[in-house]
């Protein structure tokens, strides 16, 4: 079971950063949650993308200067480049999680075989649901390389499609619903879309025994392509997706990707305790962010797993996979991937499973690590070729 209880702001560190470290105040990052209110990102990004718009970001918060960005882009790549000069010969990682074993390495080349996975809450996206300037550069930018960027997160089919066109990829992979989902991009398919793997379970055992523990709670059960089947609607603002209530009976009543349980009346330690009182060991269970809200997906499932199998049907392995997130859904990735990096905003137990940290959403520090993964990589590329050459 792995229960985020809270994510604090935490005190902003005085000085300039050293290597690896973040660069400045780490921001309390909350997940998004406005309604969807337009299909097309390009016309209304703040709201179609979902951006929790009752919580406008931290006080004075702003984007860094281009002097403390270039900064930053520097300082990412120190931390960046002993992991590659320490890369070695390796075998074959498993996913991520606790008691893994250490991954292959850190062996990236620049192509189509470099994969950059990213979640979107707290990383792509800040709290007003908008993807910085910088970000979109330096997507652009690794694009142009050859390099596969692949959405990784906990949202749904229909909360994560806008997000992976705004940020311009409509060709390639996606994950969903913390790695149960795994679909391909492409226009040309009647949905732009298409799931080429699916992990179900049965929910009626899950749901019955928090629905004891929690009778007030309100749960729900993602359809693809259609939404959320929920025994009560959620809150105004809660879920992006399509809300249709159905019987308790009706829910259960097929396997599904993902159940969530949400109790909006009750505080997030009496909401933690009760959930873990179930004692419930057959599934991994995720709670996002600062509100009594439960993710349970099957047993074994996870970010890694699904990134892990992606790997493999592309001909690659965790050796050309960065990884970035915030949350502690992206644990098992961080641990998995060949670099998994962390958000300045991230709590302390996603921090400990990353290779190195970055700065928070609202200083770009996703832009940060790609922009000097980038400048890493094409520089030691062209002194390779220049080493050949005599």
């Amino acid at each position: 079971m792995s229960l985020d209880r809270s994510r604090r702001p935490e005190e902003g560190a005085a000085g300039g950063p050293g290597p690896g470290e973040r660069w400045g105040a780490a921001d309390e990052v909350r997940p998004s949650g406005a309604p969807l209110t337009d299909l097309d990102p390009d016309s209304a990004p703040a709201l179609s993308l979902g951006g929790a718009t009752h919580y406008p970001g931290p006080p004075g918060a702003r984007p860094l200067d281009d002097d403390a960005y270039a900064l930053l882009v520097a300082n990412r790549a120190e931390a960046i480049a002993p992991i590659l000069d320490a890369a070695g010969p390796g075998a074959q990682a498993g996913p991520g999680g606790p008691g893994a074993p250490a991954g292959p390495g850190f062996r990236p080349a620049l192509g189509p075989g470099l994969i950059v996975a990213l979640d979107v809450d707290g990383t792509i996206l800040d709290r007003d649901g908008r993807v910085s300037d910088r970000l979109h550069a330096a997507l652009s930018r690794l694009t142009a390389t050859g390099a596969q960027i692949v959405v990784s997160t906990g949202r749904s089919v229909f909360a994560s499609l806008p997000v992976a066109h705004h940020i311009g990829v409509r060709h390639g992979w996606m994950v969903c619903a913390n790695g149960a989902l795994t679909l391909r991009l492409d226009p040309g398919l009647e949905r732009g879309h298409e799931v080429i793997d699916s992990v179900t379970f049965d929910p009626a055992h899950v749901i019955s025994t928090l629905r004891q523990a929690i009778p007030e709670g309100i749960f729900a059960v993602e359809v693809p392509d259609e939404g959320f089947l929920v025994t009560r609607l959620f809150p105004d603002g809660e879920l992006i997706e399509d809300q249709r209530v159905v019987s308790h009976e009706e829910i259960i009543s097929r396997p599904v990707n993902r159940v969530v349980l949400r109790a909006p009346a009750m505080g997030l330690e009496e909401f933690s305790a009760l959930v873990r009182s179930t004692g419930s060991s057959t599934v991994e269970e995720y709670s996002i962010g600062w509100t009594s809200w439960l993710d349970v997906a099957p047993e074994g499932v996870s970010k890694a797993t699904a990134l892990a199998g992606l790997a493999a049907r592309l001909g690659t392995d965790a050796s050309q996979v960065v990884a970035v997130g915030d949350g502690t859904n992206d644990i098992e990735m961080l641990r998995w991937a060949g670099l998994g990096v962390a958000m300045g905003s991230a709590p302390e137990s996603v921090k400990a499973s990353a290779d190195i940290i970055t700065e928070s959403v609202w200083h770009d520090g996703c832009a940060a690590v790609l922009d000097a993964l980038v400048d890493l990589l094409s520089t030691r590329s062209l002194r390779a070729a220049e080493r050949e050459e005599l």
